[in-house]
């Protein structure tokens, strides 16, 4: 699973059967001290996240499809979850 920001959506005029009604969001993976890591990615969304949230994502095909209710889709991430704070242990 990845930490992420909801950057922004992707419109698509034709897209795969089982994504009709699944809003795709452009999400900017992060490192726990919240800066940017690599590039951001292409996730379909199960939480209605929107732009500037911090959210979990799964990352590998089979979690991000069944997480979303749609098995044996396309799927290769999903964002699952918002992120309300992150408390890393200072030792």
């Amino acid at each position: 699973m990845l930490i992420g920001r909801v950057v922004g959506e992707l419109v698509a005029t034709q897209k795969h059967a089982s994504h009709q009604g699944r809003k795709l969001l452009l999400v900017q993976p992060l490192h726990l001290d919240g800066s940017e890591r690599g590039v951001p990615l292409v996730a379909l969304d199960s939480v209605d996240a929107g732009v500037g949230d911090r959210v979990l994502l799964t990352t590998e095909g089979y979690s991000a499809m069944t997480s979303v209710g749609r098995p044996q889709s396309p799927i290769d991430m999903a964002v699952i979850g918002y992120i309300d704070e992150v408390h890393l242990d200072q030792d």
